[in-house]
């Protein structure tokens, strides 16, 4: 079995505290930012950042679709933390700084695959897709924090 790894990095278009508080606030910029692959969608416990338990479900593909029970814990440098109690699935999401008014998004995920022959698509396909559902939250994501 080995690591999967998908990466999204973009630049949005305000200041990093405002992306950030955006990104931390599950009760009601995430469930508004969220595309359609997302269903289900509920706030367990918490809702502002570390200690926020959320459930939903994400639809990769037709095929692949994950109940996922996430609980979030943020690092000393301020990144959010969504570990899947349901699986080895993590997202890291790091907002920093770019230039004045501008931030960098990155998600990063990491999970452990499958063995054999699916575990070689998945380590192939998988990050592409997970980098597509991912990039689509982050244009709503700029939407939501540059609208007004």
């Amino acid at each position: 079995m080995g690591q999967v790894v998908a990466t999204t990095e973009r630049v949005v278009r305000a200041p990093a505290d405002v992306v950030r508080a955006a990104l931390a606030d599950y009760t009601t910029t995430r469930p508004a930012v969220l595309p359609e692959q997302y269903s289900e969608y509920r706030v367990d416990a918490g809702g502002q950042g570390a200690g926020t338990k959320v459930h939903w479900r994400l639809q990769a593909t037709s095929k692949r679709v994950r109940e996922q029970d996430v609980v979030v814990t943020e690092t000393p440098d301020g990144a959010l933390v969504e570990t899947d109690t349901n699986s080895t699935m993590v997202t890291t999401w790091t907002v920093s700084a770019a230039d004045a008014g501008v931030s960098t998004v990155r998600a990063r995920t990491t999970w452990t695959g499958a063995t054999g022959i699916g575990g070689f698509f998945e380590r192939t396909f998988a990050p592409k897709g997970l980098s597509r559902i991912q990039d689509a939250m982050l244009t709503r994501l700029e939407q939501a924090v540059t609208a007004g």
